[in-house]
C-alpha cells in the first residue's frame, strides 16, 4: 500500500500511527498540543521515536464529545499538517468525518483521512476522498448503526464513489459504540474485519451501490488508552499503558498492519518483539 510517497508492506509487517490531538477536549491529552508550535514539536518526537504516520484530529470523539463546527475544525488541524509536512518526510492522516475538513486538509498535504463514522456521516466524504485518490480508513462505528462483525455499508459507499480496494484501510472501531465485551472481542477476531465483503443480501441495509468483489483488507486498530483498557483493570486515563501495549501485541498477532497509538516509542519496541516472536526468528535458540 503507498501512503503518500511512502510505501508499506502490510503483508509482512506493523506500522505505528502517532495521535496529535490539536483539541482542548481530547480524553487522553486535550490541550497539550493545541498550539501550533507544541504540536509541530509533538509529531517531530513521535517521528523521532519511529512513527511511521502521523494523524491529526482537531475534533475530539470521545465519549459526550462537544461537536465543534467544521471552520473551528479546520483551523486547528490544517495549520499543523501544513507544517509538518513542509518539515518532515512523513505521511499525514486527517482523523475527520466531515468532508469540509477533509478537502482542506488534503489540500493542505494529507495522505490520508481516518474517518471515524465509516464515511457514513457526510455524504460528501467518498466522493472527497475517491476524487483526491488518497488513502482512507474506514471505520466500523456501532454507534452508526447496531453492532455487527462487518462493515459492508461502508464498504458499499467506497465502491459506488470510486474508492479503490488498495486505498482502504479497515478500523474495527475499539471504543465506538460497543460495550466491554465487544471492543474485546473486536481484537481477539480481527480476521473478520480483514476479510470484509459484501455477502448476498448485503442491499437490505438500504445503501445503493454495486457490492465490491472480496478483498483482504489492511487492518488497523486503535485501542491507546481507551476506556476498554479502563474497564479491564480498572485504572484512569494516566494509567493505562501497560494495557495498551497488551493490546498492541495482540493486535499484531493477530495481523494488524497499524497500530494507532500516543505513545510511540514504547509501542514501538513491542510491535518489534512481537513481530520477531511472530515470524520465528528467534526459534533456532529453542532447537534441542
Amino acid at each position: 500500500m503507498t501512503i503518500g510517497s511512502k510505501t508499506f508492506d502490510t503483508k509482512s509487517r506493523a506500522y505505528l500511527m502517532g495521535i496529535l490531538n490539536v483539541t482542548p477536549d481530547s480524553f487522553f491529552d486535550g490541550g497539550r498540543f493545541f498550539d501550533l508550535n507544541a504540536a509541530v514539536c509533538r509529531a517531530e518526537k513521535m517521528i523521532s521515536e519511529g512513527a511511521d504516520i502521523i494523524d491529526v484530529g482537531g475534533q475530539s470523539t470521545r465519549p459526550g464529545y462537544k461537536e465543534v463546527s467544521a471552520q473551528e475544525e479546520i483551523d486547528r488541524a490544517v495549520p499543523v499538517i501544513a507544517a509538518i509536512k513542509a518539515r518532515f518526510d512523513i505521511p499525514v492522516s486527517v482523523d475527520t468525518y466531515k468532508s469540509e475538513v477533509a478537502q482542506a486538509a488534503i489540500h493542505a498535504g494529507a495522505d490520508m483521512v481516518n474517518d471515524v463514522y465509516g464515511l457514513r456521516y457526510d455524504e460528501k466524504m467518498a466522493p472527497v476522498i475517491a476524487d483526491a485518490g488518497v488513502v482512507c480508513v474506514i471505520t466500523h462505528n456501532g454507534a452508526v448503526k447496531k453492532y455487527r462483525p462487518d462493515i459492508r455499508a461502508s464498504l458499499r459507499l467506497a465502491a459506488a464513489a470510486g474508492i479503490l480496494n488498495e486505498k482502504i484501510i479497515i478500523d474495527p472501531g475499539i471504543g465506538f459504540g460497543k460495550t466491554v465485551e465487544e471492543n474485546l472481542w473486536c481484537i481477539a477476531n480481527l480476521s473478520r474485519f480483514g476479510q470484509a465483503r459484501c455477502a448476498e443480501g448485503c442491499g437490505s441495509d438500504g445503501i445503493g451501490g454495486a457490492a465490491p468483489p472480496p478483498y483482504e483488507y489492511p487492518l488497523l486498530v486503535g485501542a491507546s488508552n481507551k476506556s476498554v483498557i479502563g474497564a479491564v483493570l480498572g485504572v484512569p486515563e494516566g494509567e493505562r499503558l501497560y494495557g495498551t501495549l497488551a493490546t498492541t501485541a495482540i493486535a499484531v498477532l493477530n495481523g494488524a498492519a497499524f497500530i494507532r497509538v500516543h505513545d510511540v516509542k514504547p509501542n514501538k519496541q513491542v510491535v518489534a518483539m512481537t513481530e520477531a516472536i511472530k515470524k520465528g526468528e528467534l526459534a533456532a535458540v529453542c532447537e534441542p
